[in-house]
């Protein structure tokens, strides 16, 4: 079992980057809602607690609030288990033990200078954190006095409590995130409390995982079957790169061509999992089958029922012929969940959002009946992203962006033809391999090409054209949660709009999105 630090999510947008930033560091650590029993945190015996900031006031009436018992928690040497307050988990710690919370006559958001007023005693917290570096502040609520047992240990301009400690006990709190990255020293200060407080030593490595969850995944298996579907993505490719590790031809792969694949991605899927991983892979080509169900549909939401149906019948009379070859249905179906997945199941929304049931097959019916194997059920996408490294998949299939599930219909505003997807991979194909001779694919979260239904007057060879318009869009993210417009080179844009409307017939104009996310969605439909 790993050392964990867990994390108790009282509703902030921030939550996933403490987790993120801790593992970073070599700890393991796990979210969970604030509403959690404490008895089942003492069960889970961590090496630390940390409690995220969120969107309330602490005397608000449905605020959540801390549980008294936490900070009464001890390890197995009797000493308290060290607890980290952030922000309003610091203000939740205070109203509880008795301090005062308060508005602030004068918000703080964006960038502070943190001070220390004993620079000869700084706290093990602070750690080889400078004077007068930045910290990011996000709240309107501050510390008007603390509780009993309690001392300033930071502070700045505007908050004369930036950061506490209990005297006696390790636990502390601090005013601003140490998990953005405008915190110059958030993460030293994330890993002196895992270290230094926390006493952890840091062993958790993705080499580690490896070697945990094949063990695993080969002992619950044993010599039954498991079948999972594979799109080329990352999550399902490595997930069957790890399978495949551990069971061999215990594992059945379903790769669909649903006719709405980018160009090259059917022949690029079948020779890594068949040529170079010498996987059972089951690729069925059901792209007319597809683009008969799209015939005609519009609306996008239609889109994403029709060809979520349309898998799944596919999926199933696939799953039907596998298990005539082996005389018995396969017992399990693999998925590459991530856990951002799991997270949105138990986290902390604020007090009058219900808590919704985790449910991702891959939008298989329930109905089929197999166990799930998730092996990375706790991991986030680049670390998902370095196990498939270590696991040999190839770069161009690791290092992917993100790909819509509903693939390129919902990159087609308007009806799905034939032509228009060939239209829409060509000129897809030109921004994507531009941006890697370029070494600017690595630079982005996503880039794709969007096929607009207009069409607009342009003149070629002293000719008149009126034909097909194409949108670019590139995209910076750390989550995808939001998103700014990726600020590429106007030199390099001319020239892919300049090859898209030369190599591609059927576009005359091209256009480059630059709204964020919000108010846009990164996709457009």
């Amino acid at each position: 079992m790993h050392e964990t630090i867990l994390i108790l999510d009282f509703g902030s947008q921030y939550t996933q980057l403490i987790a993120r930033r801790v593992r970073e560091a070599g700890v393991y650590s796990e979210i969970h809602p604030c509403t959690i029993p404490t008895e089942e945190v003492e069960a889970m015996n961590p090496k630390g607690v940390i409690l995220s900031g969120g969107p309330c006031s602490v005397y608000d009436a449905e605020a959540p609030q801390l549980d008294g018992n936490l900070l009464s928690l001890t390890r197995d040497d009797g000493s308290r288990v060290p607890v980290l307050g952030i922000c309003y988990g610091l203000q939740a710690m205070a109203h509880l033990l008795g301090g005062d919370v308060e508005s602030a006559e004068r918000r703080e958001f964006g960038r502070a200078e943190i001070q220390f007023p004993d620079a000869d005693g700084v706290s093990d917290l602070f750690a080889g954190v400078p004077s007068g570096s930045t910290v990011w502040m996000s709240h309107g609520d501050h510390l008007t006095a603390l509780p009993e047992g309690y001392e300033i240990i930071a502070n700045t301009e505007n908050a004369p409590v930036a950061a506490v400690r209990n005297l006696e006990d390790p636990h502390y709190g601090v005013q601003f995130h140490p998990e953005v990255v405008h915190t110059d020293f958030g993460r030293q200060i994330l890993e002196n409390f895992a270290y230094k407080i926390c006493g952890c030593e840091g062993d958790w490595t993705p080499a580690s995982f490896i070697e945990e969850r094949t063990a695993a995944i080969r002992e619950t298996v044993g010599d039954r079957h498991v079948i999972l579907g594979l799109s080329g993505g990352v999550d399902s490719s490595v997930a069957a790169a790890l399978i495949h590790r551990a069971i061999g031809d215990q594992l059945h792969c379903i790769f669909v061509n649903n006719g709405l694949l980018r160009k090259g991605e059917w022949e690029q899927v079948q020779a890594t999992f068949r040529g170079h991983f010498h996987m059972d892979l089951h690729a069925i080509d059901a792209t007319d089958r597809f683009l008969e169900a799209l015939d005609g549909v519009i609306d996008p939401e239609e889109k994403r029922v029709l060809i979520g149906n349309t898998f799944i019948d596919v999926f199933e009379a696939q799953t039907d012929e596998i298990a005539d070859e082996l005389g018995h249905r396969p017992d399990f179906l693999a998925q590459g969940t991530l856990y951002p997945d799991v997270i949105e199941s138990v986290s902390f929304k604020g007090p009058s959002a219900t808590i919704k049931t985790h449910h991702n097959v891959g939008g298989l019916p329930e109905q089929l009946n197999f166990d799930l194997i998730e092996p990375f059920r706790e991991l986030f996408k680049d670390e998902v992203r370095e196990i498939g490294r270590l696991l040999d998949v190839p770069g161009e299939i690791v290092g992917r962006h993100p790909f819509p599930g509903p693939g390129l219909a919902i990159r087609i505003l308007g009806d799905v033809t034939r032509e228009r997807l060939d239209l829409l991979r060509e000129a897809d194909a030109i921004f994507i391999n531009e941006l890697r001779e370029n070494d600017l694919y690595d630079e982005v979260w996503q880039a794709f090409a969007v096929l607009l239904p207009v069409q607009s007057v342009g003149v070629m060879g002293d000719e008149r054209t009126y034909e097909n318009v194409v949108a670019i869009r590139a995209v910076t993210s750390v989550d995808g949660m939001t998103a700014d417009w990726a600020h590429l080179p106007h030199e390099f844009l001319g020239h892919v709009a300049n090859r898209i409307v030369n190599e591609v017939p059927g576009i005359n104009r091209s256009v480059y999105d630059i709204t964020s996310k919000p108010p846009a969605t990164i996709e457009w439909e």
